[in-house]
């Protein structure tokens, strides 16, 4: 959520005429409003990350698929006509890292989003109390499976700690890089130390996330770091913001401190659970909406017009106060 942030808007513009369209990566996209990689959609829904995907083509905006999916990669590369990137971990075994990559390019999929923030599950409480036990995950049938015997509660946790590389560090992304040639992109990124070692090792973008805050207790809203993260880039690469995106007026925010686009999660789970494609259809169009809403009550006909003046922040209120 962004409500520490007010919008100031602008009056007496020719707001007639709205245009949310624009790139990402160099991929046309409708708005700048993307589905963030989440795990297992056939948890909320029988038909997972295939009526995700079509959902997302149907609104012409790019999805982001899971590593951790419950839907192969082809099923959802054959699935429909889209632009989609993948996101994936390095795993202790690096050749499954590879392989999947290559599954990837072999499907089509435009870019890559390396999660950097998992060299360990973070502890899920709720996942420990509900004795959580991961489906096998079709991706990964003949090279892992996720049936691991723990005492620890989840058996997630357990699978996550046997396979995750926790010795992943920068030197890797040319390791990467090496094995591929779509552009990668690092999801996890909270700080401006980060962001510029993440320039400099060449990296396509930056998705500053604090993985839905299930990682680690106390890490800052994404909303409050994002400026110090687009700063740091100095325009070199394109900045994203994933997490708490829940209002058109979310979207705002994030794009007049300086994101490209944003990433939905879990608005995306709650419209798969409740109505399958339709349902996710139905959560891109209201985000769409409402964005489009305030950019004409903001006084902003294009997404070039939205700037950093049009909102404040709570620091700020403050220092006009004294």
């Amino acid at each position: 959520m962004t409500y520490g942030l007010s919008i100031r808007p602008r009056v007496l513009v020719n707001v007639s005429r709205i245009d949310m369209s624009t790139t990402i990566l160099g991929f046309n996209s409708s708005a700048p409003i993307m589905i963030a990689p989440t795990a297992m959609h056939k948890l909320a829904h029988q038909e997972g990350e295939v009526a995700t995907a079509r959902a997302a083509a149907a609104c012409n905006t790019i999805m982001a698929l899971s590593f951790m999916s419950t839907c192969t990669v082809e099923e959802v590369a054959s699935s429909c006509n889209a632009v989609r990137f993948f996101q994936f971990y390095v795993y202790k075994r690096r050749d499954i890292t590879a392989l999947m990559v290559q599954r990837a390019v072999r499907n089509g999929f435009k870019a890559l989003i390396l999660t950097v923030d998992t060299p360990r599950l973070g502890r899920r409480e709720a996942d420990i109390k509900n004795k959580m036990i991961a489906p096998q995950l079709k991706n990964f049938e003949g090279l892992l499976s996720t049936e691991v015997v723990t005492d620890k509660g989840s058996n997630l946790e357990a699978f996550a700690s046997g396979t995750l590389d926790a010795s992943l560090c920068w030197e890797d992304i040319g390791w990467l890089r090496s094995i591929t040639d779509l552009p990668i992109l690092i999801k996890g990124v909270l700080t401006h130390e980060d962001a510029i070692r993440a320039v400099e090792v060449g990296v396509a973008g930056i998705v500053v996330s604090n993985h839905g805050a299930r990682q680690l207790d106390y890490a800052p809203a994404t909303i409050n770091v994002l400026e110090e993260v687009v700063l740091a880039v100095q325009g070199k690469i394109p900045v994203f913001l994933d997490g708490g995106i829940r209002r058109g007026t979310d979207v705002f925010k994030a794009l007049a401190l300086g994101a490209q686009a944003v990433l939905i999660g879990r608005p995306v789970i709650y419209g798969l659970a409740a109505k399958g494609e339709h349902g996710v259809r139905r959560v891109i169009q209201m985000l769409k909406d409402e964005l489009e809403l305030t950019m004409a009550l903001s006084g902003c006909c294009h997404l070039k017009d939205i700037a950093r003046s049009h909102v404040r922040t709570g620091h700020e209120r403050l220092q006009s106060r004294i």
